[in-house]
């Protein structure tokens, strides 16, 4: 019984992927032009972001957000994965925004940067 259950579990542990949380490589230029975007496509009406009006409540706090496990509760954390989601949320209640690539990178970059404060405008 004993060898099975650390079959089963070692199969287990083979199979996680062990994502961490990616750092985030952006420039300052970046992060600058990505919380420009996400004032500009209105990121705010829905979700609360540090240093962006308005700070809307339909959507989750994006405070912190570099600190946070997964996107959506579905994919790991990363920028270009963060990047990807922006352009594509479908199956999520998020509305697809009209964005380019470079914006969504920018603003994945902008919510990977520093750590927020949720009171911060």
């Amino acid at each position: 019984m004993g060898v099975r259950i650390a079959l089963i579990a070692a199969l287990l542990l083979a199979g996680c992927e062990n994502v961490g949380l990616a750092p985030n490589p952006a420039g300052t230029e970046a992060v600058a032009r990505g919380r420009v975007a996400a004032e500009r496509l209105g990121c705010g009406a829905c979700h609360v972001i540090p240093g962006i009006w308005p700070a809307g409540t339909s959507g989750p706090s994006l405070a912190n957000f570099r600190n946070r496990a997964s996107i959506a509760g579905r994919q790991a954390n990363r920028p270009d994965r963060l990047a990807e989601f922006l352009l594509d949320p479908a199956g999520t209640a998020m509305p697809r925004q009209p964005m380019s690539a470079r914006d969504a990178a920018d603003i994945a970059a902008f919510l990977h940067s520093a750590p927020q404060s949720a009171h911060a405008r």
